[in-house]
């Protein structure tokens, strides 16, 4: 009995299979063993003894230990690793490649295709050649063309006189923010159009006009308006608006490059009280993490925006939902057309999956920052003090954000200026710009509609409006600042 009472429990000794004599030897070593080793070691042996059963009833139920550590959760900081690289990824074709159904709008009700491919590819006049095309600043993605054209182009081998050229650039979807449709004859079908049309530019590292893609870099050479006025058919159009095409073709060609009427179709002012363009500068999109507004007249943030547009102007497949524009005083057409309730099946919709992505890549772009020996080092660094003191451009362009945290808008009064375009917006204002970036964006002028045409000229407004009485080196100064932003 005492015998099994040390012994009960114990671990199964297989170096113990000897002859008695052996096995008396083990078990006597044991009986010296502290009572609490002997007790440390029989639970051991049970816990053994446990796991070894249950890895043989995982075996036998088809699951090995490798099974089960394979399903151990992910760290979450993996797990949010893995989405945003997929969310920047899906972004980044939704931004570049997603028409959202607009083929509806450009291609079937306003025939563009035909206009630009022309009757020897299933359209209608004599087509638009790559020369035309790039006048009007529509840009090449010269990445998207095989080597052979670029060597044939490099070498002058390429007529870009002749619209058969368009046509191989469409077929190559070489034309950044245009996407054509062809048939298996090769005449086109439809066109739609993307996010890149508009806001996206090239380095023209290849030829002006022809180069890698700058997503976020308004297209100031841009003509949307003469554009969409070659269009075979414009009386959608002008139904909608209540006039007639030639007036229509006035309106679009009146735009300019680089400017875009969103408003138009809200409230129909095509243009100012003085006889000028309603349409405003295409904006950047870049820079915009940490921006809540970021239009002009900050209509709303940037996933606002997104479906705005994807529904509004691009003429695409979604939802849309705002009662602002219920207003029939401020948006007669808006509110006569319902525009912000726009409607959509969830097998129709092809907007709203996609505003996640397009709102994660689009604040991904970062502001592209000055080339080295843009401006002046030494004046620039005097520019920060007046920037940040004198002229108190800090109060509202806050850094590093470059404008204010939080709802980044004022009233007209606030800056100096009429309120025509800010009254087109459910705010009544101004949003503050961010500065970064600004370099990039001087064709065209500044504020939303190009009336200042320099940075300089900004500076003498608000010397003037805010009687802040700079110096003219302080003023020159804070010009090289601002260039270096």
């Amino acid at each position: 009995m005492e015998r099994n009472r040390h012994t009960e429990g114990a671990p199964l000794d297989l170096s113990a299979r000897g002859d008695g004599k052996e096995r008396s030897l083990v078990l006597e070593r044991r009986r010296k063993e502290p009572p609490s080793r002997r007790g440390r070691a029989a639970k051991v042996g049970r816990y053994l003894l446990m796991g070894l059963l249950l890895a043989g009833a995982l075996e036998v139920a088809g699951v090995s230990f490798a099974d089960t550590t394979a399903r151990k959760p992910r760290r979450f900081d993996a797990v949010i690793e893995t989405n945003s690289e997929k969310l920047f990824r899906k972004g980044q074709r939704v931004f570049r490649h997603s028409t959202f159904a607009s083929e509806g709008f450009f291609g079937d009700a306003l025939q563009l295709h035909k206009a630009v491919v022309g009757e020897k590819f299933g359209g209608v006049g004599a087509g638009v050649s790559p020369e035309t095309a790039l006048a009007v600043g529509l840009k090449v993605d010269s990445e998207a063309l095989p080597g052979s054209v670029k060597k044939a182009l490099a070498a002058g081998e390429v007529d870009l006189k002749d619209p058969a050229t368009t046509v191989a650039l469409l077929q190559m979807d070489a034309v950044v923010g245009v996407k054509a449709h062809f048939d298996e004859d090769g005449d086109a079908t439809s066109m739609g159009v993307t996010c890149a049309l508009c806001h996206s530019d090239v380095d023209d590292s290849f030829a002006p006009g022809i180069g890698r893609r700058l997503d976020g870099w308004p297209n100031r050479d841009l003509d949307v308006g003469t554009i969409l006025s070659l269009s075979p058919n414009l009386e959608p159009v002008a139904d909608y608006l209540h006039t007639d095409v030639d007036t229509v073709k006035t309106v679009l060609t009146s735009w300019g490059p680089g400017k875009f009427d969103a408003g138009l179709f809200l409230d129909g002012k095509a243009f100012r009280p003085d006889g000028s363009s309603a349409a405003t500068l295409l904006p950047p999109a870049y820079g915009l993490a940490g921006v809540n507004l970021h239009t002009f007249t900050g209509f709303g943030s940037v996933p606002y925006w997104n479906a705005f547009v994807g529904n509004l102007e691009m003429h695409g497949k979604g939802n849309f939902y705002d009662p602002r524009l219920d207003d029939a005083e401020q948006f007669p057409l808006a509110a006569e057309y319902r525009l912000g309730h726009v409607t959509a099946s969830p097998s129709e919709d092809v907007i709203t999956k996609h505003l996640p992505a397009l709102q994660f890549y689009q604040l991904a772009i970062p502001a592209p920052k000055p080339p080295a020996g843009s401006f002046d080092a030494e004046a620039a660094a005097r520019g920060k003090v007046v920037f940040n003191s004198k002229a108190q451009c800090a109060t509202c362009h806050v850094p590093p954000l470059f404008t204010e945290p939080g709802h980044n808008i004022h009233p007209p009064s606030d800056i100096g200026i009429d309120s025509f375009q800010a009254d087109r917006s459910p705010e009544h204002g101004y949003r503050t710009t961010p500065l970064k970036g600004l370099w990039s964006h001087t064709k065209g002028g500044f504020y939303h509609d190009g009336r200042f045409e320099t940075v300089r000229d900004v500076v003498d407004h608000y010397d003037s409006f805010m009687d802040l009485g700079l110096t003219e080196s302080e003023k020159e100064d804070l010009v090289q600042y601002l260039m270096s932003i």
